[in-house]
């Protein structure tokens, strides 16, 4: 009796989900390695099983479509075709010498070794080998600094929503929700359902911006309904929003007290005299989303920009390797079901050395091109202030982990001929602290005025020298 092929799914968000069902009912065998302790990634992140949460579908949209993998998966785990491995930090993915095929169209389905680190203390290592990886890692927060931005009491707009969907909790009575994109939406919405009061939302962009794209969103009526219905929630609950304006300080004296808020003219600047303080005691704040590619990166694979480069399958350029969801571009869950769908098709097929049959996955690949272009959309439309840099005073903190101010990162531009954001961090250490510049890297390319690059990383986050230290072999 032949073996069934192995499949590695890394991550557990809509996705991952998706990727493992399809592949699972397909006759491979898969291994979903996540890192939370529960599957539903930060879309659907759930509320821990020991707060006794009544009703969590309230804190969550396309509740169904959740219920529907939630219960896939329990099906799938039940009958022994998928193993679902949480708490399960993945920090570096390698081929395994010797063992790589070809299934004659290109596409290799080689043995692959997923190492990761186990537990809250990510020190005990465990490895999972597969014919074939699924990268579907998500993305996660841009934030930009500003003055005061380090305060106790300014969190991330998803932390906020974290906070909220994973532990019932509020980040703080009175909050300003700001930033740009849409993600601020829902975290205005969801904190004041919850009962926080929202004092401002405060959206950088310019609504009137969409009317350039009108023929794309008119092909999306689900989502222009989606963002009225958020906008109805927004005003029943006396929410104020506020568009073409951003933060520009936050203030307090051991926490966040206040910040200001201050209209930007065409050009993305500050316009002089409308400055308004707000009382608060949490900013929920970000400037949209990047891709996970550390994996991919480290195993070779092509990116598109900032996200990894991916075919019609949702295959990298890594022969046996697959990427699907925020990793290939943001786009939602949605967007992200659609890819995880195809890349599940794709993978049996492959791994038995077959042509993935077009036809099956052509809903999904319907979906996903109308909802790539939609976001596209959204990310001309919603990109951060032109001019965002000229409110970053120089004493203002860029690199929090080696607390490098925004004056040693101009005087490396200007004084000492940096060009790159690699020499600036040599010459300054901003992005050499814990998270190796996954944090400060897009604040410190943009006051250097160079562009936006990745860096590419050996490992995926930091790991123990023991584990390191072991012989080639030795099992873990």
């Amino acid at each position: 009796m032949t073996e069934r092929r192995r499949l590695a799914v890394i991550g557990a968000g809509p996705a991952g989900l998706t990727a493992a069902l399809a592949a699972a009912a397909r006759g491979v065998r898969v291994t979903l390695v996540d890192s939370a302790p529960q599957a539903g990634g930060q879309f659907y992140r759930q509320t821990a099983p020991g707060l006794g949460a009544r009703r969590p579908q309230a804190l969550h949209h396309q509740w169904r479509t959740w219920e529907r993998l939630r219960d896939g998966l329990a099906a799938h785990i039940a009958a022994g075709r998928v193993t679902h491995l949480t708490d399960h930090h993945v920090w570096f993915v390698e081929r395994e010498s010797g063992t790589s095929t070809a299934d004659g169209t290109g596409q290799g389905s080689g043995s692959f070794a997923v190492h990761a680190l186990l537990g809250p203390e990510q020190e005990e290592p465990v490895t999972v080998h597969a014919d074939a990886v699924l990268l579907a890692t998500g993305g996660y927060e841009k934030v930009l600094p500003f003055p005061g931005w380090t305060l106790p009491g300014v969190v991330t707009a998803g932390g906020a929503q974290a906070m909220l969907k994973g532990g019932l909790v509020l980040p703080g009575r009175t909050v300003v929700v700001a930033g740009t994109g849409p993600l601020l939406l829902p975290v205005a919405v969801g904190l004041a359902s919850a009962g926080a009061k929202v004092a401002a939302l405060v959206e950088s962009a310019d609504p009137r911006a969409f009317v350039r794209h009108a023929r794309v969103l008119a092909a999306h009526p689900a989502k222009l309904a989606e963002g009225a219905r958020y906008a109805a929630e927004l005003a029943r609950h006396g929410v104020r929003a506020q568009v073409r304006s951003t933060v520009v300080a936050a203030h307090g004296t051991g926490r966040l007290e206040a910040v200001t808020v201050a209209a930007l003219d065409s050009d993305g600047r500050v316009r002089p005299g409308t400055e308004r303080r707000v009382p608060c005691d949490t900013l929920a704040v970000g400037h949209g989303m990047l891709p996970h590619t550390d994996l991919a990166e480290a195993l070779g694979c092509r990116l598109d920009g900032v996200a990894v480069a991916v075919d019609d399958e949702q295959r990298t350029d890594v022969p046996g390797v697959w990427a699907a969801g925020e990793a290939t571009g943001i786009g939602g869950a949605e967007l992200a079901v659609a890819e995880g769908r195809i890349a599940g098709l794709s993978i049996p097929a492959r791994l038995d050395s077959r042509t993935h049959e077009r036809s099956s996955y052509a809903s999904a690949a319907k979906v996903r091109a109308g909802l790539r272009e939609f976001f596209a959309a959204v990310d001309t439309v919603c990109a951060p202030p032109a001019r965002w840099t000229e409110q970053v005073t120089d004493d203002t903190v860029v690199c929090r982990c080696e607390e490098v101010p925004a004056s040693a990162i101009r005087e490396a531009v200007d004084e000492l001929g940096a060009g790159d954001v690699r020499t600036v961090k040599l010459l300054t250490r901003a992005g050499m602290g814990w998270c190796q510049g996954r944090m400060c890297g897009p604040a410190v390319a943009g006051l250097a005025r160079c562009p936006e690059t990745p860096s590419r990383r050996p490992f995926a986050r930091p790991v123990p020298l023991g584990v390191l230290a072991r012989e080639p072999g030795e099992p873990s």
